[in-house]
């Protein structure tokens, strides 16, 4: 097949990287197209906060006038910073089924990260671990949820054919109302939050003077909570009210928690209703339509996502965490909600993983992958 390599130089040039992504899932009934204008947001460098201390480059691969396959390789300053190492990365991967042309476009990518100093490709990162990454490797039966990735089957093939290793596997589970509010857990969860003195309250939406200091909260405890964390960067504070502010949008109070022990802060949870549920109906990815299918469709999403959960250092081994996990799944009974999701976990967080499974009755369903390969 005959093709070129382009790379996105304006404003014309990146809406037709955003819509490429259609060229891809004509077949394929479980992808949830994006909003182009999230996406276009999202890959704004002068409207997202990431690329104050973050650079991308975009690339197309093109037979004629059709877009066969993209690629964005992006450095992370503060990844670095952080970890002390040249990684770069690579995101927002689409390629028809060709190795050919999934190989010039990881070389191009690789080239520009070699030549911005990197020694390393991880990916897929679109564009960061604050945002959707990992390549689906389990789980292309089933739609994705909101803020997840979904890809064909064959793309794990082309990056690995490509050069590339496995880094790290990101897991989901599916949580059931029915099997997993147990008398067993409803006691255990009632003697924890008695010996520790356990209050639950909702995020304020309403007030915006508490509503920031909220976000403060959640700012704090997440980038103490994950700075452990395997490729964990903290986000800045320009990052953190960049997000806020978009989830906010679609975030339901009743899954926005913060849990207080003693009168002290010491975790907070935020799980958000599976829009993609409403999502997966408009195929065009346009906003307007976007907002009729969540209006005619919003009391039929059964399912949340728990985000993000964290916990104070200091509170942690105390239950806390299993406390928001319950918390969840009770005010589910109230909100028509039979499921949870909760992801990603890193396949080596041996206690999260045990505790879902084993605690919670969480089945595994969706295992996501991250690659590495050497740029030099």
């Amino acid at each position: 097949m005959d093709y070129k390599i382009k790379t996105v130089e304006n404003k014309k040039d990146l809406l037709r990287f955003v819509k490429s992504q259609w060229n891809f899932y004509k077949n394929q009934p479980n992808w949830v197209p994006p909003l182009i204008s999230e996406r276009m947001k999202i890959l704004n460098v002068n409207k997202n906060p990431f690329f104050l201390h973050s650079k991308i480059k975009l690339f197309l691969a093109e037979s004629g006038d059709e877009v066969i396959g993209r690629i964005a390789a992006i450095t992370n300053e503060n990844h670095n910073k952080t970890h002390n190492d040249t990684v770069g990365f690579f995101g927002f991967f689409e390629c028809i089924n060709n190795q050919d042309i999934a190989n010039t476009l990881f070389e191009y990518a690789g080239k520009w990260l070699r030549e911005n100093g990197m020694t390393v490709m991880r990916g897929p990162m679109n564009p960061s671990t604050n945002d959707d990454l990992g390549c689906l490797i389990k789980g292309y039966e089933l739609p994705p949820v909101i803020m997840m990735p979904y890809n064909p089957e064959y793309y794990h093939r082309l990056i690995e054919k490509a050069g590339f290793e496995k880094a790290k596997d990101l897991f989901s589970y599916k949580l059931t109302l029915e099997t997993f509010v147990t008398e067993k857990m409803q006691r255990l969860q009632s003697s924890l939050s008695q010996r520790y003195k356990v209050k639950i309250r909702e995020m304020n939406f309403k007030n915006k003077e508490q509503f920031k200091k909220d976000v403060d909260i959640f700012k704090t405890i997440y980038n103490k909570a994950w700075e452990p964390n395997w490729g964990f960067v903290r986000m800045t504070n320009e990052e953190f009210d960049f997000l806020a502010n978009d989830l906010k949008q679609i975030a339901d109070p009743r899954f926005a928690l913060i849990a207080e022990s003693d009168g002290k802060v010491a975790g907070f949870a935020l799980a958000l209703p599976d829009i993609y549920q409403s999502l997966i109906h408009n195929k065009k990815g346009w906003l307007l339509p976007a907002i009729w299918q969540l209006m005619t469709k919003k009391k039929k999403i059964d399912m949340v996502r728990i985000i993000v959960l964290g916990v104070l250092p200091e509170y942690q081994r105390t239950g806390i965490d299993s406390i928001l996990y319950f918390e969840f799944l009770e005010r589910g009974k109230n909100a028509n909600i039979k499921y949870g999701e909760a992801g990603w976990i890193l396949e080596d967080n041996v206690m999260m993983n045990r505790g879902l499974t084993t605690t919670m009755n969480g089945e595994h369903y969706k295992t996501y992958r991250i690659y590495d390969k050497p740029v030099v």
